[in-house]
């Protein structure tokens, strides 16, 4: 059961490289800014102004801020602060399902992650040098430690509740993943605790405390994510319809409208 390659075939990641070298001074973002931002740090000392505290980082460490948030980083040249950034935006806009089920940041140390081992030690090795093509390797860097990341949040837990914690519950996470495979089915309860291999109440129960809404709303979400992201894309909702499991365009629109408050061509012009 793979958990992972639909969600980011659908709501694919794409990294840009900002920073890389020896870092003091000050990088500050606001909430009006438009992609997540990933910071890799491996010697000296940097100073996080996040969520109103200072965070003193003095190890190697991964951050990573799935959205747009408010925050400083500063170092001064004395900490000899080696640092690598990347900004990290997300193919169905600011609100697609995967940045939304993240938490707000995450701070934890690279010592704490050995699956991501190999790829630190070559992002700041690549980033050392002045080789051709480096922001381009340094970008497929940056994005295949999201995955490894994203990995480890499965395999470790480290969400509490959401669509993340689903997938880290091995029994919801096969539900989960038809749902996201097959979204034009009408999943039925039934059916889905069967491939959790659960009685009905039981998964039932297990699902809403684990994800924090029943299998149906679970359902009509990813739905929702997935026809807001082909409008972006300018599909037409016909067209949309029929692949998100409606069977006409006014019935996605009224799933639309329950979920959304808005219509689907309400909700495009407004982004």
């Amino acid at each position: 059961m793979d958990r992972l390659s639909t969600l980011l075939a659908q709501f694919g990641m794409h990294a840009t490289t900002f920073y890389a070298g020896t870092f003091s001074g000050e990088l500050a973002y606001d909430s009006q800014d438009h992609s997540g931002k990933l910071y890799l740090f491996n010697t000296g000392k940097a100073r996080l102004h996040i969520a109103k505290q200072e965070i003193v980082i003095s190890r190697p460490s991964l951050l990573f801020i799935p959205r747009p948030c408010k925050h400083s980083l500063t170092a001064v040249a004395a900490d000899n602060t080696q640092l690598v950034s990347a900004a990290v935006s997300f193919d169905g806009g600011l609100d697609n399902p995967l940045t939304t089920a993240l938490p707000d940041y995450m701070l934890l140390p690279v010592s704490e992650l050995p699956i991501l081992g190999d790829s630190v030690l070559w992002l700041f090795s690549e980033a050392a040098e002045q080789n051709c093509g480096k922001n381009a390797v340094l970008n497929r860097l940056f994005e295949l430690v999201m995955i490894q990341l994203l990995r480890h949040v499965m395999n470790n837990r480290v969400v509490a509740s959401g669509m993340m914690a689903g997938l880290a519950d091995w029994r919801l996470a096969r539900a989960v993943t038809l749902m996201h495979d097959q979204p034009q089915k009408s999943w039925s309860v039934a059916e889905l605790a069967s491939a959790a291999s659960m009685s009905r109440a039981s998964f039932a129960a297990q699902f809403h405390k684990v994800v924090g809404k029943t299998p149906a709303d679970y359902l009509l979400s990813w739905r929702v994510s997935l026809t807001q992201k082909r409008l972006r894309e300018g599909k037409p909702i016909a067209l949309i319809a029929d692949e998100v499991g409606y069977d006409s365009p006014s019935a996605l629109a009224r799933a639309f409208r329950r979920k959304t408050g808005t219509s689907p061509r309400e909700w495009l012009q407004q982004q």
